[in-house]
């Protein structure tokens, strides 16, 4: 079993006290605790990494990387990794914010569009009672849905000032059009999620393509994210056309360039402007609920460990249980 030094103290406090940190700050720090660059020394690093969760798996708890899929800048940032009756006692929200933010994630992940993102006046229309947990009384044995009076109550206002601290806790963001989005802290910590309940993925990097490109066929379910579609067209001799059924992919060229492995906690951001998913008819598809435990001042919790394949084509989403 390995042995955490001040060192790895030091790289698991700044995230403890400072959340989620770009790439370059997380390197900047490790830099000045080791006297190495994570470029240079590439294996010491992954060391450390390891290391770390080594340690952090005993208390369910694990340092993870992630890339914002709005700006396409790599965080890393602590996660929990279990979700339980006494990891929920470690939220600073409340039962309706916590309800709030799952309907808020619920509608971005639906957008058939991709678009990853909804207007201000959209959250604040969010009906509280679509996440109201199933399984009670009423519900099993038939009867209408009893909405908590936590529900009723909770005004616009609360709405307002809720949407304020979760975009300053990461959960959410204000993207460059003012539209509300995922924070990091969310694709943080809804990765396994997302799988699970097959979120439609990027056909380059299999992550969930929250923010993404669609195929302008409107038969095919392919979609990118803007760096993952930068990354597989700046190749050479690779042509411009939907890896899934062919159909010529719009856009102009990429200039070949040097571009890192997407999922390597080790990436180097991509400070590009991610271009806007090309319009595409709307579709219709099923009301999904959203009703996981929280864990440890998280509204919703996730683990890193479910690797299954999720298909492109299912829009199904299943309950956060």
């Amino acid at each position: 079993m390995p042995t955490l030094s001040w060192r790895h103290h030091t790289l698991i406090q700044s995230l403890l006290s400072r959340g989620p940190l770009k790439e370059d700050d997380f390197h900047s720090i490790f830099s000045h605790v080791t006297g190495k660059s994570p470029g240079a020394h590439l294996q010491l690093f992954n060391e450390y990494l390891r290391n770390i969760n080594v340690e952090l798996g005993y208390v369910q708890f694990e340092l993870r990387a992630c890339r914002n899929q709005y700006d396409g800048n790599v965080y890393y940032g602590l996660v929990n990794n279990i979700s339980d009756d006494q990891s929920k006692l470690g939220t600073k929200y409340t039962v309706p914010q916590i309800a709030f933010y799952k309907g808020i994630v619920e509608v971005i992940i639906q957008d058939v569009e991709a678009q990853g993102s909804i207007s201000n006046i959209q959250a604040l229309n969010i009906r509280m009672e679509n996440q109201i947990p199933r399984g009670t009384d009423s519900q099993s044995q038939g009867g209408p849905t009893q909405v908590p009076p936590a529900f009723k109550n909770f005004s616009m206002a609360q709405k307002e000032k809720t949407l304020e601290q979760l975009m300053q806790d990461n959960w959410l963001c204000l993207t460059l059009d003012g539209k509300i989005g995922l924070g990091v802290r969310s694709f943080l910590d809804l990765r396994s999620w997302f799988r699970t309940n097959e979120v439609p993925a990027c056909e380059v990097c299999n992550e969930a393509a929250v923010k993404a490109q669609l195929c302008p066929n409107e038969g095919c379910n392919v979609r990118m994210h803007p760096y993952c579609l930068k990354k597989k067209f700046s190749r050479k001799q690779v042509e411009r056309v939907c890896p899934g059924c062919g159909t010529k992919w719009p856009g102009s060229a990429v200039k070949a360039e040097a571009v890192q492995e997407e999922n390597d906690p080790n990436l180097t951001s991509q400070n590009s402007q991610p271009p806007e998913p090309s319009v595409r008819a709307k579709r219709r598809i099923r009301e999904v609920g959203i009703n996981n435990a929280e864990s440890d001042s998280c509204p919703v919790s996730a683990s890193l460990h479910e690797t299954k394949r999720v298909t492109r084509n299912s829009a199904r989403l299943k309950s956060f249980r």
